[in-house]
């Protein structure tokens, strides 16, 4: 990847999702676009981008998701190891907090004008 690429989990129809999106083009980087939903990272992939994030596995949650709200996930993350959570965030991308952006080495997760500054177009 160049300096310019990024490859941005997302979700069309997020809004969130959109002002990313807008704010790294605007921004002159190249997006590699990964629909999120139909393309949930791997495990292994989910791994090196949680490491790469340096933030904790549970920041990569949608907590306001229905799905999660579903799978009564507030209470039971706890109790779950590391696998287990891994394996259930790339079995379903609506559980992923999104946009979920990085250059191969930098990792961001979902979107905050400042932090995009810092980290994007820094």
């Amino acid at each position: 990847m160049s300096k310019q690429d990024l490859t941005i989990y997302e979700y069309s129809k997020c809004g969130t999702c959109r002002k990313a999106i807008k704010d790294l083009e605007e921004g002159g980087r190249e997006l590699h676009r990964i629909p999120v939903f139909d393309e949930p990272p791997t495990k292994e992939q989910l791994r090196e981008l949680v490491h790469k994030s340096g933030l904790p596995l549970k920041k990569f949650y949608n907590t306001s998701g229905e799905v999660y709200k579903e799978l009564g996930l507030k209470d039971k993350l706890g109790d779950m190891s590391e696998e287990e959570q891994l394996q259930l965030l790339a079995s379903n991308g609506r559980l992923l907090k999104r946009p979920i952006v990085t250059d191969g080495s930098k990792v961001t997760v979902g979107y905050k004008p400042e932090e995009y500054r810092e980290v994007w177009h820094g």
